[in-house]
Formats: structure tokens, C-alpha cells, sequence
């Protein structure tokens, strides 16, 4: 092997890049048309939901990406991990907010995020339903259909509109967020409560809310969105300040400005 092929990246980011957009469109085109029809639906928890659509978007997605790149690891909702040992690793939801979607309330998107060797890379988000296309790319900022985005000014806490989302496993956890969502509440402009994170997220790297927190989330809920909060100017961490980890099962994200007086308010100091 010679050394310019021995250091050629693992993957062609523009072409990863096309392609994630094309398979989020794929699957924003299936929701989109079986929106409002009846979605097939099942239990995979007392009151998780999965539907035919889910299914249908994740493989659409899977074929998509695997059509291009068969050798890249896949971790996705509905079907969880496969592939090799690869450096590249693609992490799907393709249908978040499947309770608001069964529903009839057009609130939903497919998340879509790539990791190099470890690290956040490349984010898609669509809102099918908004036609809303979130893109970010580690080093190059985030964009929404184009425009790039930046996080909101606000620098008061009490000047905030914040959102938050709730565990499927709310009746049984412990920390069930609703104390969070009090004292946030007393505290702040407004708190929503839109059930789609991963749209959430994004919502805040475009400046639309100030900050969100939650807990119970999964890798495929979180890592696109907090790629472009972090690279919209905001700042993601944990509860209690220290790095995020997607593996880890809580998330706080800002346009920074608010951060501290976020973790204030978790710690129970605010």
C-alpha cells in the first residue's frame, strides 16, 4: 500500500454527503405519503410504538446507504447494529416521532448521522412535512435548506424558550424529567414539549429555541442534531457539565450563552 492510499480518508465526504441527503428524502417521500393513512402499528414497549412506516424507512435508508458504501457499519432503531470493524459508522432513526406521526400531528423527520472514526462527521435531518432540510458537517457549519444557521442571542434564562421531550419508560423511571420541567418552567419564557428530539435539536442550532434538555435518549435521537448545534455556535453537554456522550442518557443543549444557567437549574442551584 503506498502512503498517499494509506492516508486517503475512509470516506468521501461530499459523496457521503449526497447520499445521506438523497436516502432522508427517500424516506421523508414515504412519510409524507402515508401520512394520515393507517400506519400499521405495534407495541415494542407498554407504549413505545413502531409502524410499516418506520420499517419502510429504514430500509429505504439502509439500502441507500449500503448501496454506496456496503463495507460502513450501520446502528439504526428498528433493526440495530451490523456490519464490520469499519471507521464508518451510520446512525438512523428513520422515523422519529412515530407517537406524533400514528397520531396525525406533522411533527415528525428522518435523522441520519455518520461517524469517522468515532467522531461526529455528518448530519441530515429532514421534516418532511415542513420540507426542512437540517444538514452539518463537522468543521463546515450547519445548514437548513441552504442557509447557514446560527443559535440564538439570548442570554437570559428568564428571556428562554426551551424544549424538553419525555422517556417512553416515564411511569417507571426514577427521574422522570417532570421536576426539570417544573423548575424550568418557573424559570423561563415557555417550555415545549414537540415529542420529535431529534427535530428539537436542530430547532436550536437554528436559533428557534434557546436550549433543550432530556433524558432516556438514544444515539440515533441525538448525534445529527447535536452536530448542528455544535456547529451552529451552541454548546451540548451533560447534566452536569462534563463532555457529551451519546452513549450516555442525558442531554443538555444551548446557544451556549444559557448553558450555565441551564445546569444550574438541573443541579437544583438555579
Amino acid at each position: 500500500m503506498s502512503a498517499s492510499s494509506a492516508q486517503r480518508p475512509p470516506v468521501d465526504l461530499k459523496e457521503a454527503r449526497e447520499v445521506a441527503i438523497a436516502a432522508a428524502r427517500i424516506a421523508g417521500d414515504i412519510q409524507r405519503k402515508q401520512y394520515g393513512r393507517a400506519p400499521g402499528l405495534r407495541l415494542k414497549g407498554r407504549i413505545d410504538l413502531v409502524t410499516d412506516v418506520d420499517v419502510a424507512c429504514e430500509r429505504a435508508v439502509v439500502d441507500a446507504l449500503l448501496g454506496r458504501f456496503p463495507d460502513h457499519r450501520i446502528q439504526a432503531e428498528e433493526g440495530g447494529d451490523r456490519g464490520a470493524d469499519h471507521p464508518c459508522r451510520w446512525i438512523i432513526d428513520p422515523l422519529d416521532a412515530t407517537t406524533n406521526f400514528a397520531h396525525g400531528l406533522p411533527f415528525f423527520c428522518v435523522s441520519i448521522g455518520l461517524e469517522v472514526d468515532g467522531e461526529r462527521t455528518l448530519g441530515v435531518v429532514y421534516g418532511p412535512m415542513q420540507d426542512e432540510l437540517f444538514v452539518a458537517e463537522r468543521g463546515r457549519g450547519a445548514t437548513l435548506n441552504g442557509a447557514p444557521l446560527a443559535v440564538s442571542g439570548t442570554v437570559d434564562l428568564e428571556a428562554s424558550l426551551l424544549v424538553t421531550g419525555f422517556a417512553y419508560n416515564l411511569r417507571e423511571a426514577e427521574d422522570d424529567n417532570l421536576g426539570h420541567f417544573a423548575d424550568f418552567t418557573r424559570r423561563v419564557r415557555a417550555t415545549r414539549r414537540t415529542g420529535c428530539a431529534a427535530l428539537d435539536l436542530c430547532y436550536v442550532a437554528a436559533g428557534r429555541f434557546d436550549g433543550f434538555w432530556e433524558l432516556g435518549l438514544r444515539p440515533w435521537d441525538m448525534v445529527a442534531g447535536v452536530l448542528a448545534i455544535e456547529e451552529a455556535g451552541g454548546q451540548v453537554s451533560r447534566f452536569d457539565g462534563s463532555t457529551f456522550d451519546q452513549d450516555v442518557r442525558e442531554i443538555v443543549a444551548s446557544n451556549g450563552r444559557i448553558h450555565a444557567a441551564m445546569l444550574d437549574v438541573l443541579a437544583g442551584r438555579g
